[in-house]
């Protein structure tokens, strides 16, 4: 594919978004470039393409983008994390709290087994609560998380505070 990209340059800041104070991090420019998407799903996928990857655990929605297109690349399955009322069997839920509020996940519940070894995958690393609450998730299998993995992380939001012990993996970093 030649050069790298600047992947940076593919994500529009778009101001008080979706509520004043807050600048909003826009993946569609990197989504509507072939390159730079087919380069990012590269970049995501390449530190872990030995470690017997067998399951990706995206997180609804901009996660599914990244997440499949991973686990088709790892030759993995694929586990979509929903919010409720989504998923039609029965299911594992998980409710926590948000720097805006509350929210709540759920996981089908013969998603995963104790074999598996996971990645869990969203389009960015904020606050670190959905991330937290899908790896709680994710453990209630007792399956192995190898990492997480982000495209973007907003590091001044310290997000990494709130899954100490866990490797993260961010393409780019803000």
């Amino acid at each position: 594919m030649g050069n790298p990209l600047d992947l940076k340059t593919f994500i529009r800041d778009v101001p008080d978004f979706p509520k004043s104070g807050i600048t909003f991090k826009d993946i569609t420019p990197l989504l509507s470039s072939s390159n730079a998407f087919r380069q990012s799903i590269r970049q995501m996928t390449d530190p872990f393409r030995k470690s017997k990857i067998t399951q990706v655990v995206a997180i609804e929605s901009r996660g599914f983008i990244f997440g499949s297109a991973m686990a088709s690349e790892l030759r993995a399955g694929f586990v979509p994390i929903r919010k409720p009322g989504k998923l039609p069997w029965t299911k594992f839920r998980n409710e926590y709290t948000l720097e805006y509020g509350s929210g709540t996940l759920e996981i089908h519940r013969d998603a995963l087994s104790a074999a598996d070894r996971v990645l869990v995958v969203d389009d960015v690393l904020a606050t670190g609560g959905t991330a937290a609450a899908t790896c709680a998730l994710v453990q209630k299998f007792e399956s192995t998380i190898v990492s997480l993995v982000m495209l973007m992380e907003l590091r001044f939001l310290a997000g990494r505070e709130k899954l100490k012990g866990l490797p993260i993996y961010s393409l780019i970093q803000y």
